[in-house]
């Protein structure tokens, strides 16, 4: 019911804001407004045929009680796929569990967890001695938590191996929650702009941390918004049992609540008539295309009489810019501080990320062989945006985003909004760097001889990518500086001015010709009004942070016109395949098999099939059989943790001190401490018959020689000198894995919308 009474106050408010996208997407278009061109290309298809991440991990299972090990793969849609095994992923065989992590938290300790569960439920907390909901066989726990919706347990063996899959999980929650496409002019403006005039009418204003995921998880975590508090005070005190009975049965119920949202429709009188949401959003209600098709009056006496225009700004505009003066325009340089310094670190640390990886892999192809060993590296390279690990230094820099004391003042409930902006401009800046640099570097192939030109091209390339990233990031993040200011501030006035504004719009409304009701709304005018009186002073202050230069921002005066005409062209081609650059076979392969050979972006050590790693066998205990349908919560089971923790660490610990340093080895499945393993097999299978080759530069035999440190924004980069350049034995930080991988999950889509969150 209440669903029902919500999606149908949702539709209304939908309905408003199709006409005012719709028109704007019109009005945008010839006023042709734009910032400054991109220098940087774009890949249309970043991850095609590659995952990003796949190996064993352990699963707490609620139905038996028990911790089983699973297989988990992280596609290039990013959902997290759960198999019984790696054998049944390589079959093909359905998957045990979907999980679209859009919303979820990423907690690395059970006391983290259980402190949040115990806020959820105030007056419930278990007393010291008594069991606690979850225990953890190792001490490296891994839990995926929601407000509104069902948790998921894991645990890995070492701490190295748990930062590389809090890195994937991560990577997987800031991919999934921006799942509204921005691709989309007029739908996905509407429904964004729909929400944030619902929760305004219900005296919510401010960002929304749960604006994140596709349509329905939004529509999702708007009903449980509202409907959480109730469930709270009408079922938490009739819970009966000890405390940790009732938090386990508390933490289900709101798993109830929530799967009920995507199969709740509105109430009839919504369905039958045009005030329905639009499924799928593409569709146009009906009535919005007559005022745009009927004919001008040509003489404006045939129209009834419109008030002047400006009556309405002049109603508004004052109020507002004396609210801007007294309670925002004093704040506007702390909060761009605030924001400019932890982005510009990030970019900053991208630019040197990138510049390192490029020279390495300079290096490494030198040593080894030239333009033959050049594909294998770019191979590599191509995919260093979408590595998790690689990137974790670059997106950490966010973590030192805090609005002290103004995140009080604005009503700003949490900055992660704002944080996983800059992170996804971070990740998409460095793959606009790389496919430029491939790019150009592909173009160059046809005309190189020998390892001095090779030296010569990567360092003359690697310069003029940097300088267009310097602009191309100045621009993204004066952008991103001006759409977060807008974001903090606009809310603030529109509360601030609610009580002696909001209340007089309903006699504007009336004055607005009938047929242009549709589309041209009180609220939105008046929105934009108040946008108009603090943009100004946004805009003053972001132009001045980059006339200080303090941040390696360029000035609004500096463009770059044409600077490099024919470049985008080049990227109007079709995409590189360096695997066939690299295998010498240019003739199309069967879909098939580039589904079979599809390549991994993070590099992991795969067990061997049939073997359980981690002492699994210990965890299957004898006489539990295994659930053979999809893990849904059973109402009448509330999830427990398993009866024999203490033996379960203890054989843990057994295997893993008998085996010494051969099961250190077999155990660190992905990590980085199994790097020469993974070289181990590299040399191996590069060297047929028995040869050893040379192989890429490692740090057990490094040699060190005079390197460059990245430039400085702005600076020269050496190129290569008319000699053999001196470049010795480094270490080869990879960016792609190793091998084939098996096919793609079934089940799921580009689009990311086949996996759908399993509440």
């Amino acid at each position: 019911e209440r669903t029902g009474k919500v999606l149908g106050e949702f539709c209304r408010c939908y309905r408003e804001q199709f006409g005012v996208a719709l028109f704007n997407s019109v009005r945008y278009e010839i006023e042709g407004a734009g910032g400054p061109q991109a220098q940087l290309l774009h890949r249309k298809v970043p991850l095609e045929d590659h995952v990003i991440y796949s190996g064993n991990i352990f699963q707490y299972i609620e139905e038996n009680k028990k911790w089983r090990n699973r297989f988990c793969v992280v596609p290039h849609n990013y959902g997290l796929v759960l198999y019984e095994n790696k054998l049944a992923y390589e079959r093909e065989q359905p998957p045990r569990v979907l999980v679209n992590s859009a919303g979820y938290k990423i907690l690395t300790s059970v006391e983290q967890y259980l402190e949040l569960v115990n806020n959820s439920l105030p007056g419930v907390t278990p007393k010291s001695g008594h069991s606690p909901i979850l225990k953890c066989p190792t001490d490296f726990p891994l839990v995926l938590w929601h407000p509104y919706a069902r948790h998921y347990y894991f645990c890995v063996m070492t701490g190295k191996e748990q930062e590389k899959w809090r890195a994937v999980f991560q990577d997987c929650v800031r991919h999934c929650n921006n799942g509204i496409s921005e691709d989309s002019r007029v739908e996905a403006p509407a429904f964004t702009d729909a929400i944030r005039m619902y929760r305004q009418s219900k005296e919510q204003y401010g960002t929304w941390d749960m604006l994140c995921g596709n349509e329905t998880q939004v529509l999702s975590n708007l009903v449980m918004e509202e409907l959480l508090p109730e469930l709270r005070s009408t079922i938490g005190p009739r819970l009966k049992g000890k405390a940790p009975e009732r938090q386990r049965t508390w933490i289900q119920v709101w798993g109830w609540g929530c799967r009920g949202v995507p199969t709740a429709r509105p109430p009839p009188a919504r369905r039958a008539g045009s005030g329905s949401l639009p499924s799928p959003l593409g569709s146009v209600p009906p009535g919005f295309a007559a005022p745009f098709s009927r004919p001008l009056p040509k003489n404006p006496t045939e129209e009834p009489h419109h008030p002047h225009p400006c009556s309405f700004p002049a109603f508004v505009l004052p109020k507002a810019e004396v609210c801007v003066r007294n309670h925002v325009q004093p704040y506007i340089s702390s909060i761009l501080e605030a924001l400019m310094s932890p982005t510009s670190q990030g970019f900053a640390e991208a630019r040197e990320v990138f510049f390192k990886e490029v020279t390495d892999m300079n290096m490494n192809v030198i040593n080894e062989g030239g333009l033959e060993k050049l594909p294998e590296y770019m191979e590599k390279l191509s995919h260093l945006a979408f590595h998790p690990v690689k990137m974790q230094s670059c997106y950490e820099k966010m973590d030192q985003l805090k609005l002290e004391g103004l995140q009080q003042r604005f009503d700003v409930s949490s900055t992660s909004v704002f944080k996983q902006r800059a992170q996804i401009h971070m990740r998409q800046q460095m793959d606009d760097a790389v496919y430029t640099f491939e790019t150009l570097l592909h173009q160059e192939l046809g005309k190189l001889q020998g390892k001095d030109d090779l030296c010569k091209s990567i360092q003359r390339i690697l310069e003029r990518v940097l300088k267009k990233f310097d602009y191309d990031s100045s621009t993204v993040r004066k952008k991103f500086f001006r759409e977060a200011l807008l974001q903090i501030t606009i809310p603030f006035l529109l509360k601030k001015l609610a009580p002696t504004c909001k209340g007089e719009l309903a006699k504007f409304q009336e004055l607005i010709f009938e047929d242009f009701a549709s589309f041209i709304l009180v609220e939105n005018t008046y929105e934009e009004v108040v946008l108009q009186s603090v943009m100004k002073d946004i805009m003053q202050a972001v132009k001045e942070a980059a006339v200080q230069r303090k941040h390696n921002l360029y000035r609004d005066s500096m463009v770059m016109h044409n600077s490099d005409p024919n470049l985008h062209l080049l990227g109007e081609g079709l995409p590189i395949d360096w695997s066939e650059e690299c295998s010498g076979q240019p003739e199309a392969e069967p879909a098939a098999e580039r589904r079979r050979r599809a390549k991994q972006v993070v590099s992991v050590i795969q067990d061997d099939e049939g073997a359980l790693p981690y002492g699994a066998e210990a965890l299957l205990q004898p006489g539990s059989p295994e659930p053979r349908e999809p893990e849904e919560a059973h109402p009448a089971m509330p999830p427990s943790p398993p009866d024999a923790v203490g033996e379960i660490r203890e054989v843990l610990a057994q295997e893993s001190l008998g085996d010494g340093a051969g099961a250190e080895e077999r155990l660190m499945n992905g990590t980085e401490g199994s790097a020469a393993s993974e070289e181990g097999v590299l040399a191996a299978g590069a060297a047929p018959g028995g040869v050893t080759q040379q192989g890429p530069a490692r740090d057990g035999d490094r040699v060190h020689c005079a390197t460059a440190a990245s430039p400085a924004p702005g600076a020269e980069v050496p190129s290569g000198t008319g000699r053999e350049p001196a470049c010795h034995r480094r270490s080869d930080k990879e960016t792609g894995g190793h091998g084939d991988s098996p096919p793609q999950p079934r089940g799921t889509t580009e689009s990311g919308e086949g996996v759908q969150t399993e509440f």
